[in-house]
């Protein structure tokens, strides 16, 4: 399952600290599998309802005492030494701990719902931290495409969703990134027809060829010429080096771009699946070159998000008293 690392502009987990991350995260898909899959196997697989939010709450407790013990610590120690404010990192283990809400029936079944209570979690780790929350818009739980990334390619690979860069001080919308140990790809979809033919061109737009009708579809390579040098020149701010690729996909028609340059690869009905198990195929571990562009990709950025409800009022230090508020 490829790691949702940014969704359009939602606050994300990997923004906080995307070097621990991904490694958490492999670690706690791998010990709540082995935790079903031995339940099952053994009969002892238990139905419950989900309980997200009293996990969260719970979580969201252990947080607070823990900053509590930090300004106890200040108080103490004030003249002797100056303790810096943060926040402690979340407790993954009790977030990831979801329960099964159906029976399967088989082990791929098993699979199956694991993957879709995985996703889900994975969309609430692209869109909050503990303290943070962003409007997450309703059609991304149903996304087929995102589904295809996050349920179908391996760990390895961080995918960047319609990110919003912020670049020269204006935000730019890019397709899909992937990142992985030793390549970047950047996607962009042609799939506007069962069996729809898009003849290639250097002109703005592209034909789309349909049965007996041929319409106009703007030029794939704008949208991927745009990504690829907005990630050149954050590579070079962040003194990394990784081949970039593009892709056109369109795994439902047929793409004729005779003029591609080289790095350009046309992931059509005809070699999508050659491309799709290449890189299915992929067990090289997290790489510390990956790790690092993911951080400056993520440096670059935009987010949009709100302070969760009772956080800032009940809990931040700086947040007003009563007796403060004046007669």
């Amino acid at each position: 399952m490829a790691q949702l690392i940014k969704l359009q502009d939602y606050i994300s987990r990997y923004e906080l600290d995307t070097y621990r991350y991904p490694s958490q995260f492999v670690r706690l898909k791998k010990q709540q599998w082995e935790k079903w899959k031995e339940s099952w196997e053994q009969g002892e697989l238990l139905i419950h309802e989900e309980e997200t939010g009293e996990m969260e709450e719970a979580e969201k407790k252990s947080l607070i005492s823990k900053v509590g013990s930090l300004f106890k610590r200040r108080e103490t120690n004030e003249e002797d030494e100056q303790v810096e404010m943060y926040l402690p990192p979340p407790e993954e283990d009790s977030e990831m701990d979801f329960e099964i809400t159906e029976f399967p029936s088989s082990i791929d079944e098993l699979k199956h719902l694991f993957l879709d209570q995985l996703f889900n979690f994975q969309l609430r780790w692209a869109s909050s931290t503990l303290t943070e929350k962003s409007y997450v818009d309703k059609s991304y739980t149903s996304d087929e495409r995102l589904m295809y990334f996050l349920k179908r390619f391996p760990d390895n690979i961080f995918l960047l969703y319609y990110p919003i860069f912020k670049f020269k001080n204006a935000p730019m919308e890019m397709d899909v990134i992937l990142l992985t140990p030793t390549e970047i790809w950047c996607l962009t979809f042609l799939e506007e027809g069962d069996g729809a033919a898009y003849i290639g061109s250097r002109d703005r737009f592209w034909v789309k060829k349909w049965g007996d009708k041929d319409t106009k579809v703007l030029n794939p390579m704008i949208a991927l010429n745009r990504m690829e040098s907005v990630i050149y020149s954050i590579m070079k701010h962040a003194e990394v080096d990784l081949p970039i690729k593009k892709g056109i996909i369109s795994r439902d028609g047929y793409v004729d771009y005779q003029a591609a340059p080289h790095n350009v690869h046309s992931i059509d009905k005809r070699s999508h699946g050659q491309w799709f198990e290449k890189m299915r195929a992929s067990h090289s571990p997290i790489k510390n070159v990956q790790l690092k562009l993911a951080k400056g990709l993520l440096d670059f950025c935009q987010s949009t998000s709100f302070k969760r409800s009772g956080w800032q009022a009940d809990y931040s230090p700086a947040a007003p008293q009563d007796e403060d508020r004046g007669s």
